[in-house]
């Protein structure tokens, strides 16, 4: 069968572990994240900004994938990367990091802004400037708004179109659809910059419980892995309900790996809260929450069978394929299998739309991809 092109709005690049520990002087490079292996190898302790927690290491399958020898190449090194993509039959892609999904454990605002710069620096060095069909994402430290306004200027000045954004800020700041945030989304509008929100970043206090464990006993697996689902509606509610994106109508919010039916279901539910409690609703919204949800918001998928159904459907259109290259999740090594199935009985438009036509909204920089599917590592 003909290969479907498809553009990926979420997967992720590996940095070097010491990055933050080698580009810092040591009052601070020690304050970032590490770890040390017990004698017998099953537990780990995981130093984080003054913080630590003890872990079982993973072991059979888990283990195997997370080996670097059994990684993809393109996962350390950008060049390899291109032929990855090109076999998996993915053009552009937006990539998070890896290092900065900690940055919402730091509670030092020092060293976070020090960790966000070493690594904006190093993304456009090793990655942006390998292929334009990389959309980076920059980091922006959350302890401070006025940091994070700093950090997103100079990643607007520097070709940056995306910010990576935690689901919720620290514990220690405000949350998104508090007051405090509006110079910063001025900013980012003024910027033309994505909001980049990626599920599984909610903060979480280390000496407490290991991040992205909430349940334990009968089924936590499974609730675990849909809990941090949740992390990105919640955003984006924030984002509706509090008006940011009513005053500000050319920001554009990407929900990366949450899938995208429960868009159309939350714009439902926000509307009835919005008309039957209008008498309590604080601001009023020039337009319905709904609206503002379904044109301003974009979320990806990988796996999920209801995804073009939502847009073929319920009239969400900015649905969007994500392979989340790498992760044992995602789609890499059977992405053409996945996207064969997901549209069998889908019209070209409905494809297009899924594959590319959203994804160029966000990112219109981005090459089209070739109408020759011979080119590769373009």
């Amino acid at each position: 069968m003909d290969k479907i092109w498809t553009n990926s709005a979420d997967s992720h690049f590996l940095e070097p572990v010491d990055l933050w520990r080698e580009h810092l002087p040591r009052r601070l490079a020690d304050l970032t994240p590490r770890s040390e292996k017990d004698d017998d190898g099953e537990y780990e302790t995981v130093h984080v900004d003054g913080q630590s927690f003890r872990r079982k290491l993973p072991s059979s399958a888990a283990a195997q994938f997370l080996e670097d020898s059994n990684k993809p190449k393109g996962v350390r090194d950008a060049r390899a990367r291109l032929g990855d993509l090109d076999r998996e039959g993915v053009w552009g892609e937006v990539i998070f990091p890896s290092l900065g999904m900690w940055a919402s454990t730091f509670r030092t605002p020092e060293v976070l802004r020090a960790c966000m710069r070493v690594s904006n620096e190093w993304a456009l060095a090793e990655i942006a400037a390998v292929s334009p069909r990389y959309v980076v994402t920059a980091q922006v430290p959350t302890l401070d708004v006025d940091d994070a306004i700093t950090e997103l200027e100079w990643a607007a000045d520097h070709g940056f179109r995306a910010v990576f954004l935690p689901t919720t800020p620290h514990a220690s700041a405000p949350d998104w659809h508090q007051a405090d945030w509006e110079p910063f989304w001025t900013a980012a509008e003024r910027a033309d910059m994505v909001l980049a929100f990626h599920v599984g970043t909610d903060p979480v206090d280390l000496t407490k419980g290991r991040q992205g464990v909430v349940y334990r006993g009968p089924g936590g697996a499974v609730l675990n892995y849909t809990e941090h689902t949740f992390g990105g509606q919640r955003a984006a509610m924030k984002l509706v309900a509090s008006g940011v994106l009513d005053r500000h109508r050319n920001l554009r919010v990407l929900i990366s790996e949450g899938g995208a039916s429960w868009v159309p279901f939350l714009g439902d539910r926000m509307l009835e809260g919005y008309r039957q409690h209008h008498m309590a609703v604080r601001p009023k919204l020039a337009r319905d929450p709904k609206e503002t949800l379904l044109t301003q918001v974009y979320a990806s998928f990988q796996h999920d069978q209801t995804a073009v159904a939502t847009h073929d459907a319920l009239g969400y259109k900015n649905v969007l394929f994500g392979s989340d290259y790498p992760h044992m999740e995602g789609t890499f090594g059977h992405t053409q299998k996945t996207l064969q199935e997901l549209f069998a009985d889908a019209s070209p438009a409905t494809v297009r739309r899924i594959t590319q036509g959203a994804f160029y909204e966000l990112f219109p920089h981005v090459p089209p991809v070739p109408a020759s599917t011979d080119v590769i590592q373009g």
